[in-house]
Formats: structure tokens, C-alpha cells, sequence
């Protein structure tokens, strides 16, 4: 009958093979716990840029703005309150600049105008009318149009920094209801004036952010001639 043999393994070899598995079972804990979590890796800053120039990040002081109440230039009124202060909201919060009140010191102030409001007609219905070609048209959906320059100058110099036109416009239906149409267009063009504050702020900001302040008013070639 053949004898068996059994080969008695090395302890040392074995102590190796245990610190191996357990290794490699840690290692697998850890990838799966990172992917059940969702883990993502981001690198924060501006980053590289394509020719080894380093990004162009704003720094200073945050400039203090005065925002001053529009003039209205249109027919429609009481838009120039609503509309400064929509102003006021947006470049608060997304301008780059930190808006103070008239009474405070600040480094800027922002002057500008509603130049027009204006609403046409989007589409409309003929009505046939008994003896007429044409017959009678009714308008069924309109729009609400505002166009708006703004400038912003230096409080101690009064040099020219940043100028700009924003138009802005939203849609309303019409209904039999004159003062209920009336209500819908004053909606339209409240949000309109939300539109053109949003725009004109994160404009801003990107001059900011491009150094805008630091260059001279001869830079800058304004949208429409100052007011004398």
C-alpha cells in the first residue's frame, strides 16, 4: 500500500500569504465603498492653461457700488423703481461687486436708463365682417420688449469704466378681459426688467474678472454718447 505523504508548509510562507490576502480583500473594500458612495475627485483653482500662462484671477478688494435709480424714458411708468431695484438685487448677489447704499462711500456708481417699452403683437385672429375684405383682427399673444443702457464710473474720478445696452422681453396671451390684459402685460414686462438685470450683472462680473476696472475710460467705447 502506498504511503502518504503530507508536506507541512512553511510558517513564514504562510504568514506572508495571509498579509497578501488581506491586503488585496482592503484594497477591494475601499474601491467598492468609494463607488457605492459616489465618491468623484475635483481639482479646485482656476488650473493649467494652454501655454503655460497662468489664469488671470481677479484680486483686490471688492469695489462698492452705488446703483442709482434709472431714468424712464418710455411711456410706460413707474417701471424706473421696480427696475433699480431688480438691478440692485442682481448685482448683489451676482456682480462681483458689494452694492452699498447712496449714503455710504463707494468705489463706483452705476447710472442708467429705460430707453424704450415696447409690445407688439406675436400673433393674432381674422374675424370675417359683413361687407369688409379684411374683417376684424384680434390679437391673441403679445410681447413685452424693454431695452435699457447702464454706466458705471468711478465716484472719484468719474472716469468711464463699463457701459452697456440689455434687452430683454417676455411673452403674454390676451384674453377678453382688458383689465386682466393689462395685469398679464405688467407681468410680462416686470420679468422682462428681471431678464436685463440678470444679463447686466453677470456681465459685469466677467469684466471684473477680466480687470476691467484697471483700464482707462479710452478703453472702453460706450454704447450710446454720454448725456451732456
Amino acid at each position: 500500500m502506498p504511503v502518504m505523504a503530507m508536506r507541512m508548509k512553511h510558517p513564514s510562507y504562510l504568514s506572508m500569504l495571509s498579509t497578501q490576502h488581506s491586503a488585496l480583500a482592503a484594497i477591494l473594500a475601499m474601491v467598492a465603498l468609494l463607488s457605492a458612495c459616489g465618491y468623484q475627485f475635483r481639482v479646485e483653482g482656476a488650473g493649467p492653461t494652454i501655454g503655460g500662462t497662468s489664469a488671470k484671477v481677479s484680486d483686490g478688494p471688492t469695489p462698492r457700488l452705488v446703483i442709482r435709480t434709472l431714468e424712464n424714458k418710455s411711456f410706460e411708468p413707474n417701471l424706473e423703481t421696480r427696475y433699480t431695484n431688480y438691478l440692485r438685487r442682481e448685482f448683489s448677489s451676482g456682480s462681483g461687486a458689494q452694492v452699498v447704499p447712496d449714503s455710504e462711500a463707494a468705489d463706483l456708481v452705476l447710472t442708467g436708463q429705460i430707453l424704450s417699452v415696447e409690445v407688439p403683437t406675436l400673433s393674432f385672429s381674422l374675424t370675417p365682417t359683413p361687407g369688409s375684405q379684411t374683417g376684424s383682427a384680434t390679437t391673441l399673444e403679445s410681447r413685452a420688449e424693454v431695452t435699457v443702457v447702464v454706466k458705471i464710473e468711478e465716484t472719484r474720478t468719474k472716469k468711464l469704466i463699463w457701459t452697456q445696452i440689455s434687452k430683454g422681453s417676455s411673452e403674454f396671451y390676451i384674453t377678453p378681459d382688458l383689465q386682466f390684459n393689462r395685469v398679464l402685460q405688467t407681468r410680462a414686462l416686470e420679468q422682462a426688467g428681471r431678464f436685463v438685470a440678470e444679463d447686466l450683472a453677470s456681465r459685469f462680473l466677467l469684466h471684473l474678472e477680466a480687470g476691467g476696472t484697471t483700464k482707462p475710460a479710452t478703453d472702453v467705447t460706450p454704447v450710446v454718447p454720454a448725456t451732456q
